[in-house]
């Protein structure tokens, strides 16, 4: 595990960039996990400059999403089909086929998680997965208690999780409360790992994760356990750390 500690978002997020970059580069048929919320809109934001200026080319590039909620369609502004859209997919050459996320509103939810595996797997298993994380620790929709070697399912969410992401919706309760999730295990099993974290409300967590016990009550402290994890924060999400790290 390398921790890289930066000035600012912008710089964490230009580091996690030229990563990610410089994978595809070497592979361009890159295997690669995305994760949304507002943690990694500025590597997207990079990553789309990159393909704009610098011939970044995602045309074969294959991607896996982490999470998406259920019951609501990809149309609706909160989906994270939406998101993904509007903050990445739109904005290159990545064919629409290649892209693959979680589907809320599949009829059989559990026959889905199975077949959502055996893409990753069709797919020769991820490459690398990009995480944000929780304030309680949570990676994708691993929410703490989450088993440490479970695979793509429904997970309910906690009320504080509800609570962080109402500020996306109208009002609390319309929030959604269940979630397709990879799995801890799906995640572990990536070649390569980056966790974002930005902010010093995510301090503890990082703390946590980096530093503390293995925990499922922590599920990203797992990444203790990957053979190439890259843990990307800024100086305030570092804060709390009892050591120092590369810069």
């Amino acid at each position: 595990m390398l921790i890289i500690v930066k000035e600012n978002y912008d710089e964490m997020n230009k580091e996690a960039a030229r990563l990610v970059a410089d994978r595809i580069r070497r592979k361009p048929n890159l295997v690669l996990g995305l994760a949304t919320g507002s943690t990694p809109v500025g590597l997207y934001k990079e990553l789309i400059r990159m393909h704009k200026y610098e011939g970044l080319d995602f045309s074969k590039v294959v991607t896996f999403n982490l999470d998406e909620y259920i019951g609501l369609p990809s149309t609706h502004d909160q989906s994270y089909r939406y998101f993904m859209d509007t903050n990445l997919f739109n904005h290159i050459n990545i064919q629409k086929s290649n892209i693959h996320l979680p589907d809320g509103m599949a009829k059989d939810i559990d026959a889905f998680c199975d077949w959502y595996e055996e893409q990753i797997k069709k797919y020769g298993g991820l490459d690398l997965q990009v995480l944000g994380i929780g304030a309680n620790g949570h990676i994708a929709f691993n929410e703490p208690g989450s088993s440490l070697g479970s695979r793509t399912r429904i997970k309910t969410l906690t009320e504080q999780t509800i609570k962080d992401n109402a500020r996306f919706f109208e009002k609390l309760d319309d929030v959604p409360k269940f979630a397709i999730t990879m799995g801890v295990g799906t995640i572990m099993d990536a070649k390569e790992l980056i966790l974002l974290a930005n902010k010093a409300n995510k301090a503890d967590a990082v703390k946590a994760s980096v530093e503390g016990p293995i925990t499922a009550m922590c599920p990203a402290s797992i990444i203790q356990m990957h053979r190439k994890a890259f843990v990307i924060v800024d100086k305030d999400a570092a804060s709390k750390l009892s050591q120092e790290y590369y810069g």
